[in-house]
């Protein structure tokens, strides 16, 4: 990954944003239980419904009944008040607990021989063109309105975003020396999630004033960072001044030290035949019919080159070396060519909008994380899949260096932090005069 060590201009006067990346102890509000795993969840934006109902019944006090609330009988859009009435109620009877004093927290995640640690607390807001916190997808607004509306109702950020950068230094040194027995620990699906507290003031200093002058981009979660945005310009503007609002939670991770995996979000497209997908994909593609069995190690394969899968679940087809003069015509000349490279540039901008004519939209192409479940869903809806490789990290770094975005859902990040460790509520923060 690139080394990505100084920020770019401040923020403007009229933003509340700080002058460089700045990364502050919280008092976390944590679960008081010996036994944590039936208690926390994957990030909301990864569960399907089967998994949420599963999640629901492993617990009474699970976690995703906050971060996917549900309307209470006979309340249509009840939910989210539902989720911060829960929420205090969880609070007043010591289901969950503040901790004493503000800390940032060293959190591990442990699978196998993969080790990855990072630093959660909140993380002072900035807008992208500080060049501070760099995204590298676009987002989609009804998410967006969800995760504010939830906020709003909560008053507490449920879950953190997931931010890497490079380089080494003093933050990155207290990470790796961290040891002993953690605050708390729970083992999920195999991987084993680990938090200890940072309170020594010395060594805060350290870290403050080694990330300053860093820069980060966002791996995971830019919807809530988008959401954390449009809350503190809300409260700004409704002139509540400085407050928690100014600050969201978040897990940066020096990606050269404990680099995490990048997978591929997949898209399933309903409504295309196969057929219909295939000769029109001809028209700028080299197509081949590939065995079922063997199709997912084919595009693997390609993986230095552009290439992509179609599929309705029996019929397997190649996609690759894209026209050089059809990406030529389609592609704006004045963007990167970090992002004129992209396989997920070169899906939707060649093939989704040119060659196969559809309207990229949030009701067009639909995303699913694995390859089962895109699959299911192009049968479902009668469709095709449209499978990818994983984007690499100095790719997605380059992108965001480079000021620009990727196609929304371009890239997926693990390991995820497990939602319901760390929650950070406003009310446990009362002095915003730092």
């Amino acid at each position: 990954m690139r080394t990505m060590t100084s920020a770019a201009s401040p923020p403007p006067a009229s933003s509340p944003g700080p002058e460089g990346l700045r990364l502050v102890p919280f008092r976390a509000l944590r679960f008081a239980a010996s036994d944590l795993a039936p208690l926390l969840s994957p990030p909301y934006d990864v569960i399907d419904e089967d998994e949420r109902r599963g999640l629901e019944a492993s617990d009474p006090h699970n976690v995703v009944r906050l971060i996917l609330p549900r309307d209470l009988d006979d309340q249509p859009g009840s939910a989210y008040g539902a989720a911060a009435s829960l929420l205090g109620a969880w609070r007043s009877s010591g289901v969950l607990v503040p901790d004493p004093m503000p800390a940032l927290y060293v959190y591990e995640m442990e699978e196998g021989d993969s080790r990855t640690r990072g630093l959660v607390g909140a993380i002072g807001l900035t807008p992208p063109e500080a060049g501070v916190v760099l995204p590298h997808e676009n987002t989609m607004a009804g998410p967006v309105a969800d995760r504010l509306a939830l906020t709003e109702a909560t008053q507490a950020n449920l879950e953190p975003i997931y931010l890497v950068y490079s380089g080494g230094g003093a933050a990155s040194q207290a990470v790796a020396s961290v040891s002993g027995p953690p605050l708390a620990s729970a083992v999920v699906d195999g991987v084993t999630h680990r938090i200890w507290a940072l309170t020594d003031a010395g060594a805060l200093a350290d870290i403050a004033a080694d990330l300053l002058p860093r820069r980060t981009v966002i791996a995971d979660g830019h919807h809530r960072y988008a959401t954390y945005l449009r809350h503190q310009a809300d409260r700004h503007a409704a002139g509540a001044g400085a407050g928690p609002w100014d600050r969201g939670l978040a897990l940066l991770v020096d990606a050269s030290t404990y680099g995490p995996q990048v997978h591929a979000i997949h898209r399933y497209v309903p409504g295309l035949s196969l057929d219909d997908a295939v000769s029109r994909a001809a028209a700028g593609f080299a197509v081949q019919d590939v065995p079922g069995s063997s199709a997912l190690a084919a595009l693997a394969a390609a993986d230095k080159a552009t290439a992509f899968l179609v599929t309705d679940g029996d019929r397997w087809v190649l996609l690759t070396d894209p026209s050089p003069d059809l990406v030529a015509s389609t592609l704006p000349a004045e963007r990167s060519a970090a992002w004129r490279s992209l396989d997920v540039t070169i899906a939707h901008r060649v093939l989704i909008d040119r060659l196969w004519q559809l309207q990229d939209t949030e009701d067009v192409v639909g995303f699913e994380h694995d390859v089962p479940a895109a699959v299911a869903a192009a049968q479902r809806t009668g469709g095709v899949a449209l499978l990818l490789n994983p984007t690499p990290v100095e790719a997605v770094a380059a992108v965001a260096e480079a000021g620009e975005r990727m196609p929304r859902k371009s890239t997926l990040f693990t390991p995820k932090p497990r939602t319901g460790l760390l929650i950070r509520a406003y009310a446990d923060e009362p002095d915003w005069s730092a």
